[in-house]
């Protein structure tokens, strides 16, 4: 078959890898000049399977209002007059408690373990060697008695999946982790996650990129997708900046835009942005040698290695599309790093970035089929999108391609919302 692809981020380039791999002829569209140029570009790094899950948690409610007003928040909430960011709140609400967390917890689980597993196999048999892998866990960090609490029942979560943790007391820590001896953050104890890794996205969308092109796949760049003809329930084609491409099947990956583009199919995708930022920092050959990656709860930032560099990306803005980033994060996540590496970093070359998550408001991502004949989606990976983005991406080749994907996609289809 004929298939076009919509978006070049991490997702879209992995499903145009699966489709190529089945046999489809792929064409892959993007507004930008290159691909993972927009939210693949500077996210954390973590691919973090143990730790995927979603924002909607006990206590998150209240934890957001508290820190409303606050000017260095991890967590804000800005408002807007918008119906769809109040009816992505509203479904939102009703996720976090306890019952719902395990839920969907399980559901972004099972798939993030899978595409951990998927991206270890394509980069083993394609041999993409240049992205700065490295499989050295996840240190989940907590401050507080309160985040403790938070910590004992998402290891809880864990056991029901079967995946390995290890709770790690203060005194603990320094000895799983001997480049942290010299930090001055205070912490009250911490999951290890050995089954985590670090990455960068944005390198490998670019191998990918690469790759695909050596074997026929199209790369549209600079064209801007603008909507769908259609004809009963059948896609005729895609309009674009640069004309009408007709296909025999359409995969939608374009993250935040996906909703504004189904909207006029009738299709109504509960995905909202999530604003966050990064900064990448060279390192000195003096800097302590931390490897497994770093989430500390109480700022809601996770700190990676990356080759020569740490990447430090947090904080979640909910309040529209808005790409401004300024000194305030840029100190903020510094001041993050430096708590825990507070020596051998070369602050005179610090990269700021800022990105917006599609984040579901449940948090598993929406995969499959929609009532359109021909059209599929791959959508609303929020901030698990480097995480889960091969696995998402070959259940979606399979499905285009009439295969039974290998893991059970209960909780990860559009059936949940009607769509």
């Amino acid at each position: 078959m004929k298939v076009l692809v919509l978006g070049a981020g991490v997702v879209g380039m992995a499903t145009a890898y699966y489709l190529e791999r089945a046999g489809h002829e792929v064409t892959v569209v993007e507004r930008h000049a290159g691909a993972a140029d927009e939210t693949s570009y500077g996210n954390a790094g973590g691919l973090c399977p143990s730790f995927a899950g979603p924002w909607a948690a006990p206590g998150m409610v209240s934890k957001v209002l508290r820190m409303m007003w606050q000017a260095d928040a991890p967590i804000r909430f800005r408002p807007q007059w918008s119906q769809h960011q109040w009816r992505w709140i509203v479904r939102w609400l009703g996720e976090c408690n306890a019952t719902s967390f395990r839920r969907n917890k399980l559901r972004m689980q099972r798939v993030a373990h899978y595409s951990l597993a998927c991206l270890r196999s394509l980069a083993d048999e394609e041999g993409l060697q240049d992205f700065d892998f490295h499989a050295d866990g996840t240190l989940w960090l907590f401050r507080t008695a309160q985040e403790v609490s938070y910590g004992r029942l998402a290891a809880q979560a864990l056991d029901d999946f079967g995946v390995p943790w290890r709770w790690l007391e203060p005194h603990e820590i320094d000895a799983q982790q001997p480049g942290l001896i010299t930090r001055s953050a205070q912490v009250a104890g911490a999951l290890y996650l050995p089954a985590d890794a670090s990455g960068d996205s944005h390198l490998f969308t670019q191998s990918l990129a690469r790759l695909l092109r050596t074997r026929g796949v199209a790369l549209q760049f600079n064209t801007t997708v603008e909507g769908f003809d259609t004809e009963g329930d059948r896609i005729l084609a895609v309009r674009t900046s640069a004309g009408r491409l007709q296909a025999d099947a359409y995969v939608v990956a374009l993250g935040n835009q996906a909703p504004f583009l189904l909207r006029p199919l009738g299709l109504n995708l509960p995905v909202y942005p999530l604003k966050g930022y990064s900064i990448s920092v060279p390192l000195r050959q003096d800097a302590p040698d931390i490897r497994a990656a770093l989430m500390d709860e109480h700022n809601k930032v996770m700190i990676s290695r990356l080759g020569s560099r740490i990447r430090a990306a947090g904080m979640a803005e909910l309040g529209g599309y808005g790409l401004h980033a300024d000194t305030a994060q840029r100190d903020m996540l510094l001041r993050v790093v430096r708590d825990f590496i507070p020596t051998g970093m070369d602050e005179s070359q610090v990269e700021l970035w800022a990105g917006l998550r599609p984040m579901t408001p449940d948090g598993p991502p929406i995969l499959g089929a929609t009532r359109w004949r021909g059209l599929f989606l791959n959508a609303g990976h929020g901030s698990n999108g480097w995480t889960q983005a091969c696995g998402t991406s070959r259940i979606v080749a399979d499905l285009v391609s009439g295969r039974t994907p290998d893991i059970d996609l209960e909780g990860l289809t559009g059936e949940r919302f009607s769509i």
